[in-house]
């Protein structure tokens, strides 16, 4: 094996590395790269080679999807001279650039290919719109941490285009911004969106707490917001101030693409996020309501994730492996407030919040993946699998623990309430874990044992043992104490949920999960008219049908089929003896299937359970806390 990389180590780089970024060419797109490196000095001699890394492990996606497969036209150049790199034989995101004695400056010239076809992956770039991310277009010298390397940074835009970021701005000459000198960690930490369409809304809550809501749009008439969007969206970051009491930004700024052209998006930064919806969140809310918590779900991640940090995730710089097993706290905690938060505001209502729960819980109680695999296990599923998709999803488990750590710490929230009589709730935990240090951007870290304490300091119980049962045990049983605790069981009826069964037909989907144990076509975007099965569940009624994820389905009952004439045999269904008859195409070959199911529809939704504190109910209805003193 050839010598390993060398380790970062926390000292301060020779000299801010000048990184210079062209956007013009966004017809094809392709963003054309230069970077100048000082060269540190070793010794008497000097450095024999300069070891510069592409990002690997990106805060983020838990995982190291760093896209190195999309560059070309590496170039290396050491004062003035062209000279060849060489990859590193184990570690492709290394190259290796031999230096001349007393050299001074590596110069670095490469494109960054960004993918034309949703078939290479999710499109960053269109003609209207541009979705940078640091961390794909530039390198940077292995041996330090990301922290200790300043960048100068230099972007050339399309004409007419305008741009939003967390950086600060050193000059803006129109096409051409230079931003102030940032260290490695902060600039990777801080996307820039660009485009033609663009709109800037303020949604500060106080006059000292800065907050932006960026729009970019594929059309002007996307970025029309109404009055009482814009107070909902407003009272968001109300909703967020009041809970954890403080902030850790100068500024902050909701970055939101509004396209049916760039991919959806959804990744956190300390003082911004990538968000995108599509092209119709404000002129269809509708269709928009499954994914409306997406805001305040990065929103949170500026305490949850990036001030505090479980420490087995912060890493030196962007080449060092990261560790995920408290994932359940990182992302689990914060799908639960990024839906709490919504709710709170008005973005959507209880019954909707109350709907999202329901579904979560009964996707679990039709999936049984849980029988073989403990929670903690699914923090490597990004790791594994790169969030590819599994043929058997219910049994394989995807990454669950975003929602069942929802339902875990709904369970929580409403078992504190209980213990103390509604006196306390995780409003004060999330104010005394996350809203220490006001207006400090250094990263704190936290183990397991932190959360347990900090839990205890609001209320007394074994937590230790209430996280270690629901998390790191394997617990078979899905987590709906909280429901249950909040007032409200799962139930099972023949009426569906009308604004999910809406978003599903928006993207030609119908789910039968809980019947009889299928999807058809994909709640992201798939086909529904072709009948193309997307997902079968382990052990279900289809299942041991022998229906596979590859067929579709071509009649049911001699009837050609649609979503809708399933459903209607399902009904029937439910009051005969008959079994439903399907005839389906795998491959080449039709198959008639026949299930004996008589159950129903079986769409899930809360029932109030008479007598009992309605606490869920409390956890939605907006804060009655007054805003922070700042």
């Amino acid at each position: 094996m050839p010598p390993p990389i060398v380790d970062p180590v926390d000292q301060p780089y020779i000299g801010p590395i000048k990184l210079a970024v062209d956007l013009t060419n966004n017809a094809d797109r392709i963003v054309t790269v230069h970077e100048e490196i000082p060269v540190a000095p070793e010794g008497k001699a000097g450095a024999k080679e300069m070891v510069l890394l592409y990002p690997q492990w990106i805060p983020g996606y838990h995982s190291p999807t760093g896209p190195i497969s999309r560059l070309g036209g590496i170039v290396t150049i050491v004062d003035g001279r062209r000279v060849p790199w060489v990859r590193d034989r184990a570690n492709v995101y290394a190259f290796h650039i031999p230096l001349t004695p007393g050299a001074k400056t590596v110069g670095l010239d490469f494109q960054y290919l960004s993918p034309i076809k949703r078939t290479e992956g999710r499109i960053e770039i269109s003609d209207e719109i541009a979705d940078l991310a640091w961390y794909e277009v530039l390198m940077y010298p292995a041996g330090y941490f990301s922290r200790d390397i300043p960048f100068d940074t230099t972007i050339k835009l399309p004409s007419g285009w305008k741009y939003a970021t967390a950086l600060e701005t050193a000059t803006d000459a129109g096409a051409t911004v230079t931003f102030k000198t940032t260290a490695l960690n902060t600039l990777v930490d801080s996307p820039v969106y660009a485009g033609s369409n663009y709109k800037r809304i303020d949604l500060s809550p106080t006059p000292t707490n800065t907050v932006h809501l960026d729009l970019f749009a594929d059309a002007p008439e996307d970025l029309e917001i109404k009055p009482e969007q814009l107070e909902s969206h407003k009272r968001l970051t109300v909703e967020a101030d009041k809970l954890y009491g403080s902030h850790h930004y100068d500024h902050y700024d909701f970055l939101l693409l509004l396209s049916d052209k760039v991919g959806g998006v959804g990744l956190e930064h300390h003082q911004s996020s990538e968000n995108g919806h599509t092209a119709n969140y404000f002129t269809d809310r509708t269709a928009g309501l499954s994914g409306v918590d997406l805001l305040g779900h990065e929103y949170t991640h500026s305490w949850n994730g990036k001030f505090r940090r479980p420490a087995d995730l912060w890493t030196p710089n962007f080449n060092v492996p990261m560790r995920d097993d408290l994932l359940w706290v990182y992302e689990g905690m914060t799908q639960y407030w990024g839906n709490v938060l919504t709710a709170r505001a008005g973005l959507r209502t209880s019954e909707q919040t109350r709907d999202v729960f329901a579904l979560a819980a009964a996707e679990f109680e039709a999936s049984r993946g849980r029988e073989w695999r403990p929670l903690v296990d699914t923090t490597n599923q990004a790791t594994m699998s790169q969030r590819s998709p599994v043929s058997w999803v219910s049994w394989q488990r995807p990454e669950d623990y975003y929602n069942e750590g929802m339902l875990i710490w709904l369970d929580a929230d409403t078992k504190i309430r209980e213990l103390t009589d509604g006196k306390k709730s995780l409003d004060d935990f999330a104010k005394l874990f996350f809203g220490s240090y006001n207006g400090s951007y250094i990263t704190s870290t936290y183990y397991f044992e932190d959360v347990v304490k900090a839990l205890n300091t609001v209320v007394r119980y074994d937590w230790d043992n209430f996280l270690k049962t629901h998390v790191y045990d394997l617990h078979p049983a899905v987590p709906e104490d909280g429901l249950k605790r909040g007032g409200y069981e799962l139930v099972y009826t023949d009426d569906p949920i009308v604004w999910y069964d809406k978003a599903l037909a928006a993207n030609h989907a119908a789910s039968f999960a809980s019947s009889l144990g299928f999807v058809v076509g994909s709640p992201r975007g798939g086909n529904d008219s072709s009948g193309g099965i997307s997902a079968v569940y382990w052990n279900s009624v289809a299942y041991k049908a022998g229906i596979t994820p590859d067929m579709s389905i071509i009649s049911v009952n001699e009837s050609a089929y649609t979503s809708e004439v399933l459903c209607k045999a399902i009904l029937a269904a439910e009051k005969d003896i008959k079994p439903i008859e399907l005839v389906v195409l795998r491959g080449d070959r039709y198959q008639t299937i026949t299930l004996d199911y008589h159950g129903g529809l079986r769409y899930p939704s809360l029932h109030r359970v008479d007598g009992t504190p309605a606490r869920f109910d409390d956890i939605l209805a907006p804060s009655k806390s007054p805003l922070p003193a700042m």
